[in-house]
Order: C-alpha cells, then structure tokens, then sequence
C-alpha cells in the first residue's frame, strides 16, 4: 500500500520532537477512565497483568493497547486510547508486560520487544473467555514492534483480529539503539537504563546464582544491558544476536490483516530503517503514516485526544470490515 500522506499539524511548541516527546511523557494527564485488574497465568508459570474498561453499553468490540520499554497500563498514551474507544462503544483491555505492572514476575525472563509468545497466550486468553467478535491491536514503541511480528512472523492469528495500530514503532531495533546512544538522546537513555536497572538489581536479589553485582557494574549502555540481561534471560547468544531476531521488519512482508504503521519523521528514537516504505508499498496490508511531527509517542492535538488515537479509531472504521 502506498505512503499515506498525513494531515497531523500540531500547534507550533509541538513542532519539535523533544519537546512533544516529553510534554507527551512527563505532563500529560488522561481522567474519566476507571480499569479493573485481570490476573492471567502463563503457561511458564509466570503471569501477566490485564487493565479492562469498558464501553457504557454492551458490546463485541475490543481494542488491545499495549506499551512501551518500561512503560505500564496507566501511562497516559495507553489511557487515551482506552478512553477513546470507551467512549465510541469499544472495550479496552491494557496490557502490562511482564514486571510491568508494579510487580516483579516470578521468572528471571522478562518482557522484550520480540516476546511474541506473550502475546499469543494473552490473544488465546481472549478469544477463548470472552465474547469479543472484532479484535484490534494498538502497539506503542516496543509494543507496536511486538504487535507487527505477532502479526507477520506465522503466529495462528485468531479470526477475531481485525486491524493492527503500531505507533512510534522502532521496527529495526539495531538501527534504533543506535540512535538512542546518540547525544541527541542521552536523557531519555539514562532514564530507560536507570528504570531498567532498579528492576535488574531486584531480579539480582532473587536469582543471585544467575546474576551478580559484578555484571550489573557492566552495565553502561542501553546495548551493555541487551548483552548482559535482556539475551542471555531470554535466549540470544547476545545484544546484536537480539535485535536481529526480535526486530519486525523482516516480518512485514507477511501481515496479512489491516495494520497501519504511524511514525513520524522527527522521531529521535528512530533509524531511517524504521519507515518501511518499499515493504509497505509490497504489501497492501500494510499502510504508513509518516507525519512530520509527532515525536516518539507526542501525536498531540488537544481537545484531550491525540491525533494517534483518532487516526486509531478511523483506521478502524475505514478498515476493519
């Protein structure tokens, strides 16, 4: 499918990256929305959290929102979707991944942006115990990447999924580590690795014959924290050996239901490797958005609702027959 030409025109502050990145992240605020808890056990014996709201009448839609690296079911880029959709007669169910629902997981494995095998058993979970006919999926940043190889790399995709929503979404995460260890990043780098390591040294204390103090004192970069936890707890012989095999970018090719792709182009976090534009022109599934602002996950548009969650809920409509 062709580049969709985007009519995103944030108010002037908004025009720049940085700061849309972090109004979006640090000032936002998003009332009117009550969740209620799901505790599902996986079948590793761990669990994950589930955050549900609802629509104020009965419905068989859902809309499945998923967050980012150390993000959580409560960040406000999460909330306004489910808000969003509440309001326009859809439920929302808010994923928080593994350790990210303000509780440490019982495994020393985690979360990470390829573990597609959490979202199959929470999409198994779904369609198995409730009621919902029409099923979409809107990933933000790791969970948007996690989204799209859920969706192109031959999981069984129930027939209830109907679209798939990625924004901000670093598809080619070599390319995005490299540009998160710019300069240009440095702050956000150090608050995801300070975040990153309080729950580090809590897995220390309960794995101690997995991990020591003496790796953790490695642990300099966003990469040396790949190298040292995220590939060795979750299977890859190391950092680069991860993001080649958790990246979605190879998989596109293979999506096979409506699924738009919004990233914009003054995207700090993003490699030029993340605007698919030959896979999407390829693949007439695949739609791509890419606004001029927005930042990393700042689509800000006032009136409460961000310009992501409208193009969210049109996408929807325009494509999920």
């Amino acid at each position: 499918m062709p580049l969709i030409r985007s009519d995103y025109k944030p108010p002037h502050l908004f025009k720049n990256g940085h700061f849309s990145t972090i109004y979006s992240g640090l000032v936002r605020k998003v009332n009117g929305i009550r969740q209620e808890r799901e505790r599902i056990d996986l079948s590793d014996g761990d669990f994950i959290d589930l955050d549900w709201s609802f629509s104020a009448s009965e419905t068989g839609k859902l809309i499945v929102v998923i967050h980012g690296l150390e993000g959580n079911a409560q960040r406000p880029y999460v909330t306004g979707v489910a808000r969003l959709f509440n309001q326009n007669g859809i439920d929302a169910v808010c994923v928080n991944l593994r350790s990210c629902s303000g509780e440490v997981n019982k495994l020393f494995r985690s979360y990470h942006s390829g573990a597609t095998e959490d979202l199959v058993e929470i999409m198994d979970h779904i369609t198995t115990h409730k009621k919902y006919t029409d099923i979409y999926i809107n990933g933000f940043s790791l969970g948007g990447n996690l989204s799209l190889k859920y969706a192109g790399e031959g999981n069984p995709i129930p027939e209830q999924l109907k679209a798939i929503i990625a924004v901000s979404v670093p598809c080619y995460l070599y390319g995005s580590m490299l540009e998160l260890h710019k300069r240009k990043n440095f702050l956000y780098a150090r608050r995801f690795k300070q975040h990153l390591l309080e729950k580090l040294k809590e897995k220390q204390k309960k794995f101690p014959e997995k991990i020591n103090g003496t790796d953790i004192s490695k642990i300099i970069t966003l990469k040396d924290f790949d190298d040292v936890y995220t590939s060795k707890a979750h299977g890859f012989k190391d950092a680069l050996d991860y993001y080649e095999k958790a990246s979605s970018l190879p998989h596109l090719h293979n999506i096979k239901i409506p699924t738009l792709i919004l990233n914009a182009r003054n995207d700090s976090f993003l490699s030029e490797e993340c605007f698919p534009m030959k896979e999407a022109e390829k693949n007439s599934n695949l739609f791509l958005e890419i606004p001029d602002h927005g930042g990393h996950v700042g689509f800000y548009a006032g009136n409460r609702v961000y310009y992501n969650e409208k193009r969210a809920l049109e996408f929807i409509n325009e494509n999920a027959i």
